[in-house]
């Protein structure tokens, strides 16, 4: 949520802000509101103090200034309604530095690292080597769950952990705090950390208890509301986690995308970094998450690229977002795989998280990481590792949590 009072003091700034994220919100409608809801609060405490002053010395008058605010309240009651609805309609503001555009085609590519794989035969995609290995099996989801869904099966089931084991590894020495959080949280938490503002958000979430529980499409967005109404101390700042959880998204909308294989599913399993930081170093722990993404990334040897996502393809709680994609050579192109944001102080002054500082009670500023998206992780080593025989080479970091090097001939050989 924006601070009002920043609004009033920065009228063409926010209308800049909406207009980059694509976004049409009256704030004149709104400041007006603001207007007239500080007038009438302070009527009704004008009346309050008169009657106060009056106490038992004419109690007529004093009944009809109880009965003058009375009327008063209904009407402040719809006001207050109102422009809640409308700061709550509110994205947060694009930072300076994050390149203007509509959408994804105006992201902005900022590196390339890594070797492409180079093959003297043609490379084939993920799934039809994972089919052959029996690794991955959508056929048999279907059957059992519907569309959208898949097992991981032998040695591919044991590289999901491979990579958890991992992430938490290299986090672990940055000081994450290892999590494994709940999957459902209340809905309200959910609003709380910007994810069911509008129909098109709430379309992605499964409700749960008649709407009173949702589940989780990130680790991040159960770890942010554990502080909610929590005023933090600086010293313990920044605080960093590192959770574990499996996701559940509808994908609305994303009908004819994807619509085979373990790419864009409902269910897949995450390995997610959350950090809470003063304001000041938000943006310097913004490059620490996506160092450390590519860190992962290069541990793996992957090739990828970094892209800043333009004003209107990043996220309503996103100040500025990262992505890395990787590349696919059996689909011949990039993916995401990875995508980091600074929500500053959206997402704290909706959960009420603040940090005592030298100068007083403020709101602390709240990011979120990719460690590892482990199905598209998946997706790119077997792509990006496989070999003439059909077999898939193992990447060398992830060969002392798996205890084999290759996957070949179906899922109980190991070489």
């Amino acid at each position: 949520m924006l601070d009002l009072k920043f609004i009033r003091q920065n009228q063409e700034k926010v209308k800049e802000g909406l207009a980059k994220k694509q976004v049409n919100i009256d704030i004149d409608r709104l400041l007006a509101l603001d207007e007239t809801r500080r007038e009438s609060l302070q009527k009704i405490e004008s009346l309050r103090a008169e009657q106060n002053k009056l106490g038992k010395e004419d109690i007529v008058k004093a009944q009809g200034i109880k009965a003058e605010i009375k009327s008063l309240e209904p009407a402040l009651a719809d006001i207050e309604k109102e422009l809640n609805s409308l700061l709550r309609q509110l994205p947060n503001l694009p930072l300076d530095d994050v390149p203007v555009g509509k959408d994804e085609k105006d992201n902005v590519v900022l590196r390339e690292e890594g070797k492409k794989p180079k093959f003297d035969f043609e490379p084939k995609d993920y799934l039809a080597i994972s089919e052959k290995l029996d690794l991955i099996d959508v056929k048999r989801a279907a059957k059992v769950s519907g569309t959208r869904f898949g097992y991981l099966k032998g040695e591919a089931a044991l590289l999901e952990f491979a990579l958890i084991n991992l992430a938490f590894d290299v986090l672990s020495k940055e000081r994450f705090i290892s999590v494994i959080p709940p999957v459902m949280i209340k809905t309200e938490m959910m609003e709380a950390m910007g994810y069911i503002d509008t129909p098109e958000d709430r379309a992605e979430r499964y409700f749960l208890e008649n709407g009173k529980l949702v589940l989780v499409g990130t680790s991040e967005q159960s770890i942010g509301p554990m502080h909610q109404g929590e005023i933090l101390e600086e010293k313990d700042l920044p605080r960093r986690y590192v959770a574990f959880s499996t996701c559940f998204r509808e994908e609305a909308g994303a009908y004819g995308k994807d619509t085979k294989g373990i790419l864009r599913v409902h269910q897949f399993d995450k390995v997610e970094m959350f950090t809470i930081c003063q304001p000041e170093k938000s943006q310097e722990e913004h490059q620490l998450l996506l160092k450390i993404e590519e860190k992962l990334m290069q541990l793996l040897k992957l090739p990828y690229r970094v892209v800043h996502l333009s004003s209107g393809d990043i996220s309503r709680p996103s100040a500025s977002t990262y992505d890395i994609e990787t590349w696919l050579p059996g689909q011949k192109e990039y993916r995401e795989t990875h995508s980091s944001s600074n929500c500053t102080d959206f997402q704290a002054r909706r959960l009420d998280i603040r940090y005592r500082s030298k100068i007083g009670v403020e709101y602390v500023h709240t990011l979120n990481g990719t460690a590892f998206a482990i199905g598209r992780m998946l997706i790119a080593i077997i792509e990006n590792y496989q070999q003439k025989d059909g077999s898939i080479e193992v990447p060398k970091v992830l060969q002392k949590y798996t205890g084999f090097k290759r996957i070949s001939r179906g899922p109980t050989s190991r070489n």
